[in-house]
């Protein structure tokens, strides 16, 4: 018989290491979003994300099993306990889609979760695993409320198109101050013609 542990003492192995419990990363990212374990917080290009703690699970499971068949039997078992008593398959659904809104995925081009028909679902993005949190862009106001292009290529095209409409605001501006400043001097100029007594005709 094998000599029983003493309480504090690690396990060894027959060899005489120590077995190593490695703990999993703390941060995932894929895409611009990034997962923290740790305080169970998703993040999107560094600005926090506000998901329920159902839908924070089933992304948890997806991306954990990156590549596999996630089962709807496994999302009910890991989203709920065996005691709880709710429509197990309308639950799923909503949770699902609820998650595909908050990374802006869709059911027809899927980037991130992918339905399998009659089976479950499966995530399909990169994913990426860290001891320390990624690095991202700053987030600006339009990122923020999800209005920020996920194209940087697209960023620098609009930048660049708003510097000629700048200059076509400037240049119709000062189009109608002249237009003013003319037709000021020509009023001036038959106000003091007519002052001087002279005719027009």
């Amino acid at each position: 018989m094998g000599s029983e542990l003493l309480p504090g003492e690690d396990p060894v192995l027959e060899t005489g290491t120590k077995l190593e419990v490695t703990e999993p990363p703390r941060y995932i990212r894929f895409g611009p979003f990034q997962i923290d374990q740790q305080r169970q917080q998703v993040y999107q290009n560094g600005t926090r994300l506000k998901l329920q703690g159902k839908v924070y699970q089933a992304l948890l499971v997806l991306v954990l099993r990156q590549g596999e068949i996630v089962t709807r039997e496994e999302l009910k078992q890991a989203l709920w306990s065996a005691d709880t008593f709710v429509n197990y398959d309308a639950n799923v659904n909503t949770t699902v889609n609820k998650l595909r809104q908050v990374l802006g995925d869709s059911t027809d081009k899927p980037i991130y979760i992918e339905t399998i028909p009659r089976k479950g679902y499966t995530f399909v993005g990169q994913v990426e695993f860290s001891d320390t949190p990624f690095t991202f862009p700053v987030a600006t106001p339009e990122a923020a409320n999800g209005r920020g292009s996920a194209n940087p290529g697209e960023a620098e095209n609009a930048a660049t198109h708003t510097i000629p409409k700048k200059w076509i605001t400037l240049g119709v501006i000062i189009l109608i101050a002249a237009g003013i400043l003319a037709g000021a001097g020509i009023a001036t100029l038959l106000m003091s013609h007519f002052g001087a007594g002279g005719r027009l005709f």
